[in-house]
């Protein structure tokens, strides 16, 4: 069995505008993570995902950046299955008291998002207040609807700030600061299309495709 991946996540120095733009100068010096172990059979195309994270006292700051082709995104509603469209995911878990315990983060490439908070995997879970999840800012480079494929390679970001305060009303929160560590892992999927895929950050030890495996979250450690 692979060893979980590890992550470090450094302090932001001053307030980011989130804008999608992975080449402002705050993420230069911002280690990249790639996204690249498949779960399922592999696609005939294989989209090259990274991620880069910040955090300051009040949020957490991520960005995704995908080399992408068969690009599609339908699904316009908050708390819908965007998974079903060119899709990139967060899950985390910030309660150490807890770390099976996770919220689920994920955002079409469009910029709309799916959030819930899940007690067990699969069983006992909540879908976050929509009010809630706009708190959530986010930058999306690509259109809101793309209902035609883009067939071609195209390179697509993601950025958006978590404000830490509106995961208090569903979990206990270990806010993050030097030497805190978070469980958690990323994901770039789309489950419809002419190329579908599921691929994992940390290794998950499972050919069935399936993303709610906390046993399998690699370390964010903060700085």
């Amino acid at each position: 069995m692979k060893k979980p991946e590890t992550y470090t996540i450094f302090k932001l120095k001053q307030s980011i505008k989130i804008d999608g733009n992975w080449n402002k100068p705050q993420w230069q010096d911002i280690k990249a993570i790639e996204i690249n172990n498949y779960m399922g059979y592999e696609p005939y195309f294989h989209p090259f995902t990274r991620v880069r994270m910040m955090y300051d006292e009040k949020n957490l700051y991520g960005i995704f950046q995908v080399e992408d082709r068969f690009v599609h995104c339908i699904n316009q509603s908050y708390n819908g299955p965007v998974n079903e469209d060119s899709c990139v995911e967060f899950f985390f878990s910030p309660d150490n008291s807890y770390r099976e315990r996770y919220f689920n983060l994920e955002i079409n490439c469009g910029g709309i998002p799916h959030m819930q908070y899940h007690i067990i995997p699969r069983k006992k879970f909540k879908d976050l207040n929509v009010n809630d999840i706009k708190k959530i800012e986010i930058a999306h480079s690509l259109p809101n609807i793309i209902d035609s494929e883009i067939k071609e390679t195209i390179t697509w970001t993601i950025e958006y700030r978590i404000p830490i305060s509106m995961l208090e009303k569903y979990s206990d929160i270990t806010y993050p600061e030097k030497g805190v560590s978070w469980r958690a892992n990323f994901y770039k999927i789309a489950e419809k299309g002419s190329n579908p895929h599921y691929i994992t950050w940390s290794y998950i030890d499972q050919f069935e495709p399936d993303f709610h495996l906390p046993g399998f979250f690699g370390i964010l450690n903060f700085q």
